[in-house]
C-alpha cells in the first residue's frame, strides 16, 4: 500500500506511522528523517537544505520533493510506503501525484488522524522532559511524575520545552490549518481520505487505522 499520513501536531503521527509501517511491511518515510539523513550524508540536497535552515529560512518545496523522490525510488519502497510529514501543502501533494503518475503508480489511501484542538494543546503543553535524559518524558495529566518536577527514573529536573508552551502549540496549529489541512480536501476530491479518531491508547488507534485501511483496500 502507498499511504500518506496526515493529522495535526500532537496526533501521534510518528508513533502510529512506525506501528502501521511494521504491520503493513512497508517503509516509514518521515520528512524529519529525510532531512537528517541527507544533511548528515552531505548530499547535494542535504547541503542545499542546510543552507536554508542555517539562514533561518524555510526549505523550498522542490528540495523536500527531491528528497522524497530519492527515498521513494529505493528498492524497499517498491511494494509501497507510508509518508509522514510529506506532502505538507497542496503544491507538494500535486508534485507527489505527478511523481507517482510518471511511475504508473498511485496512492491507495490518505489516513487522517483526527484529534480535537483542545486535546492537542493538552497533550503537548502538558509534556515534561527530564534535563538529564530527554528520553525520560512525563505528562502532567497522562503520566505525572511521583514528585512534581522530578524525574522518577534518574531524579533529574523536569521542564517544559519552549516549543511545548500553549502559545507555541496554538501557533503550530494555525500553520497546520492554513498550510496542511487543505491537502485533506485535495485528497477527498480523489476519494482517498480515511478519517479515524486518534483518541485512546496507542494500540487502539493502530487497530482502528488497520481496520479502516483494510476496509478501504477491500472496497477497491
Amino acid at each position: 500500500m502507498r499511504i500518506v499520513l496526515v493529522g495535526p501536531p500532537g496526533a501521534g503521527k510518528g508513533t502510529q506511522a512506525a506501528f502501521l509501517a511494521e504491520n503493513l511491511s512497508i517503509p516509514h518515510i518521515s520528512t524529519g528523517d529525510l532531512f537528517r539523513a541527507n544533511i548528515s550524508r552531505q548530499t547535494e540536497l542535504g547541503k542545499l537544505a542546510k543552507s536554508y535552515i542555517d539562514a533561518g529560512n524555510l526549505v523550498p518545496d522542490e528540495v523536500t520533493i527531491g528528497m522524497a523522490r530519492d527515498r521513494m525510488e529505493q528498492p524497499d519502497a517498491e511494494g509501497g510506503f507510508l509518508l509522514d510529514g510529506f506532502p505538507r501543502n497542496v503544491s507538494q501533494a500535486e508534485a507527489l501525484d505527478e511523481m507517482l503518475q510518471n511511475e504508473a503508480m498511485k496512492l491507495d489511501a490518505v489516513l487522517d488522524l483526527e484529534v480535537p484542538e483542545e486535546e492537542v494543546v493538552k497533550r503537548i503543553a502538558g509534556r515534561r522532559i527530564c534535563r538529564k535524559d530527554s528520553s525520560h518524558v512525563f505528562h502532567v495529566s497522562y503520566k505525572p511524575a511521583a514528585k512534581e518536577g522530578v524525574c522518577d527514573v534518574c531524579g533529574g529536573q523536569l521542564y517544559q520545552r519552549d516549543d511545548d508552551s500553549e502559545e507555541t502549540v496554538r501557533k503550530r496549529l494555525e500553520v497546520y490549518h492554513t498550510q496542511t489541512e487543505p491537502i485533506i480536501d485535495y485528497y477527498k476530491a480523489q476519494g482517498l481520505v480515511v478519517t479515524i479518531s486518534a483518541l485512546g491508547k496507542v494500540e487502539e488507534v493502530t487497530k482502528r487505522a488497520m481496520e479502516a485501511l483494510q476496509r478501504e483496500e477491500d472496497g477497491k
